[in-house]
């Protein structure tokens, strides 16, 4: 059924997890140039819109009557519990991951109280990268590469885990709806939030570009409006100051074709900061830090409306629903036909 959290969070069981693609034919299906993001957004680019787009340019308006306001912040890095930052009020926040430097206990309970601080009815928290004690594949097979690449070490993780009877970090998490592949129903508003992005780094939560990533994907049900994810996807929010582009191919590809939400907001590129839209879906980087690690970039806040049949008053059971993996076809291709002779110019706006 799901995992129970509170009964005075606003929200119900997400019983329906939609209808998977199994079939061949209609799942995504791999980028023949996933692994060049830089090679496969000049093939794609083609064919997309990247347009900027303001949403409330007034963080402390007045919530038009019938809309929740939605708070969004990401990338703060331990750096916004000391109340430099300013949080907008509004109804629910959002964060996009990465709230510590790299996911030590005591920095996760500091964010944990802070969020206890703010008046957000409803804070929805993903991890990121840099929340490496997080990502549990990461602790239990390269414990010795924790501590001598980001210096987690047994005094500042495993004692004090012990001393304060945690079996895992995201037990800290307290004060908001900490998801992981997982989704959530509010107010009639179905979100998903993951925290994986392809390979950065030493980082947590990276996967190879491809099919690993892909396999993460296929698992966001297809009737999400609000998803989350820590890394963006590629086109949007994702040009890095040297050039690179960070983004998932197969992340947009998941969005655009399948699951086309109303918003989807990721964070990870600081200098990506801002946001575009499709047409279709609005993307949010709402990295809060600048390249710097300067708490620079106000909060993103955007109005949604109320589904019919639900108010701001409701006070339901809440529970969080974890996805199911989706079985892939044995075989994955593009399903778009590129030629590999085509000479391709690389800019800096590309």
């Amino acid at each position: 059924m799901g995992k129970l959290l509170s009964r005075l969070w606003p929200g119900t069981v997400w019983t329906n997890m939609s209808e998977y693609a199994t079939n061949p034919e209609t799942m995504v299906q791999v980028h023949q140039h996933s692994q060049h993001a830089n090679r496969a957004w000049q093939y794609m680019k083609k064919e997309q819109k990247v347009i900027k787009k303001h949403l409330v340019e007034d963080a402390e308006s007045a919530i038009p009557e019938g809309h929740l306001r939605f708070v969004c912040i990401s990338d703060t890095h331990s750096k916004i519990e000391n109340g430099v930052f300013q949080v907008p009020s509004g109804d629910v926040l959002i964060h996009a991951g990465d709230f510590t430097m790299i996911g030590l206990p005591k920095d996760i309970d500091k964010f944990n109280k802070y969020l206890g601080t703010l008046p957000h009815k409803v804070k929805i928290v993903i991890a990121g990268n840099h929340d490496l004690t997080f990502d549990q594949d990461m602790v239990k097979s390269n414990r010795e590469e924790l501590t001598t690449m980001f210096g987690v070490t047994e005094e500042n993780f495993e004692a004090y885990m012990t001393e304060k009877k945690l079996t895992e970090v995201k037990e800290l998490m307290t004060n908001c709806i900490y998801l992981e592949d997982a989704s959530v129903n509010i107010y009639g508003i179905k979100i998903y939030g993951s925290p994986w992005q392809p390979k950065f780094g030493g980082w947590g939560f990276n996967l190879p570009r491809g099919q690993a990533l892909l396999d993460k994907w296929n698992m966001i049900p297809a009737d999400t409006e609000i998803l989350i994810t820590h890394g963006p996807p590629i086109g949007h929010g994702d040009y890095c100051f040297d050039g690179a582009r960070a983004g998932c191919v197969e992340l947009l590809t998941t969005v655009q074709q399948r699951v086309r939400p109303k918003y989807h907001i990721f964070g990870h590129i600081h200098e990506g900061y801002g946001v575009t839209t499709d047409g279709v879906t609005t993307y949010i980087n709402a990295s809060t830090c600048t390249l710097r690690y300067k708490t620079d970039n106000a909060a993103v806040v955007f109005d949604f409306p109320i589904p019919e049949g639900h108010t701001k008053e409701e006070v339901l059971n809440l529970y969080v629903q974890p996805a199911t993996p989706v079985k892939r076809p044995t075989e994955t291709q593009s399903t778009t036909s590129y030629d590999d002779n085509v000479d391709v110019e690389f800019t800096e706006e590309d």
